[in-house]
């Protein structure tokens, strides 16, 4: 799975055919849950003008794409090293993977990610002039765990971390970063929008790794899941979903704002209905609609944040 890519999976509906070059290499991007390396730029950098008044278009935009090749590069390292740890497995219940499943050449994926971290790597050293070496190290430190995430001696998705390894670096990393690119400075109130939207990309993965229980522990991947059980499970969920609407007063008063921040309390109503779905599906395919519905409600809780704090 992917960070983790915050990651790592997507919604129902990909052909288990033979789709065409371009279309596999679609699949393989992942493109459904993209949103959850875009949201916390946004939210970045819209409370940075909240807070200071600063909006530098250039650095927003470059630190958005950068973000979303890093996490394309995750979900492609993980695409291969999954079938060559013989992760993805014919009973997987997940959307069939485009290595596994022979439509794209191993080699050829690995070039891709490889590519794809090349490429944010360059978009990095322009942040680089604007940020300087706190964002050097962001930099690093993200393309490393992209990396980290399903390759080496011990993979970060085949322990339990990779709940918070979503945390840290689609919460804290890419909040933060794109708040000190605008600013050059940290905040706390970065720290908690940072928590509540790494919360949103942890659940992607909770869904991730619960539908993937079963497979998961055959294969010897001791995700958060597979140690802590499926009841446990249904209390994480719970928690990394509701408790960005709980923080929303921790923000508010911090940057001064009002009922601008009430806002994102109109997507409540989705994630209420998530919470109870999550908990009642029973083992299978139904939790890639599960997961699809939870990139989204990250993504209408980020523009609406984002819309409240520029207000």
């Amino acid at each position: 799975m992917s960070p983790p890519s915050p990651d790592a999976a997507e919604s129902p509906g990909i052909p288990a055919s033979r789709p065409s070059p371009r279309a596999a290499w679609w699949l393989a991007l992942r493109p459904k849950t993209l949103s959850v390396s875009l949201a916390p730029v946004l939210v970045g950098t819209a409370l940075a003008q909240a807070e200071t008044g600063m909006f530098v278009v250039w650095p927003a935009l470059v630190a958005m794409l950068a973000a979303m090749l890093i996490q394309i590069g995750t979900n492609l390292h993980n695409d291969v090293s999954d079938f060559e740890r013989g992760a993805d497995t014919p009973d997987r219940l997940g959307p069939p993977r485009a290595t596994a499943m022979g439509w794209l050449r191993a080699a050829a994926v690995r070039r891709a990610a490889w590519l794809a971290f090349l490429l944010a790597f360059c978009l990095g050293i322009a942040l680089v002039v604007r940020g300087g070496w706190p964002i050097v190290a962001i930099g690093l430190a993200s393309l490393a765990a992209g990396w980290a995430y399903t390759n080496g001696p011990r993979p970060i998705a085949y322990t339990p971390l990779g709940e918070l390894f979503v945390l840290a670096f689609f919460g804290f990393a890419a909040v933060g970063g794109s708040y000190y690119l605008q600013t050059l400075a940290f905040s706390p109130a970065a720290a908690v929008a940072a928590t509540m939207l790494g919360c949103f990309g942890a659940a992607v993965i909770s869904v991730n790794n619960t539908r993937d229980l079963g497979t998961d522990a055959r294969a010897g991947k001791n995700t958060l899941a597979v140690i802590l059980g499926r009841p446990a499970m249904n209390a994480v969920y719970a928690v990394e979903l509701l408790l960005p609407y709980v923080l929303l007063p921790v923000l508010a008063g911090i940057v001064g704002k009002g009922w601008e921040l009430a806002l994102p309390c109109l997507s409540a109503g989705l994630a209420l209905p998530l919470c109870r779905r999550f908990a009642a599906m029973p083992p299978g395919t139904g939790f890639n609609d599960v997961l699809a519905e939870t990139a989204r409600l990250q993504a209408i809780y980020a523009l609406l944040l984002a819309i409240g704090l520029v207000l």
